[in-house]
């Protein structure tokens, strides 16, 4: 999971996920050790909000009132648009 969390950048950006477009916020604490993200449909309704904690022990993730599965799948499917304004 931490692996696909790496592809999300920090701070605002916007992916496709199920057809949709999303825009996404990630947040890093703790010196890398906490992150949390909160996904936003443009024009709909859904959304996507999680906390995911490194231990040393082990990783946790942590569904804001959603299913596990779900946000499991957000992370892992959706598809990340290029800023236009960073690519000239």
């Amino acid at each position: 999971m931490q692996n696909y969390l790496k592809k999300i950048p920090e701070g605002y950006s916007e992916g496709i996920y199920n057809k949709n477009k999303y825009g996404i916020t990630k947040t890093i604490f703790n010196n890398g050790r906490s992150i949390k993200l909160y996904a936003e449909e443009l024009g709909g309704t859904d959304f996507i909000s999680l906390n995911y904690y490194i231990t040393k022990t082990k990783d946790l993730l942590k569904p804001c009132e959603m299913p596990e599965a779900k946000v499991i799948d957000f992370v892992k499917s959706v598809v990340l648009l290029t800023n236009e304004k960073n690519n000239p």
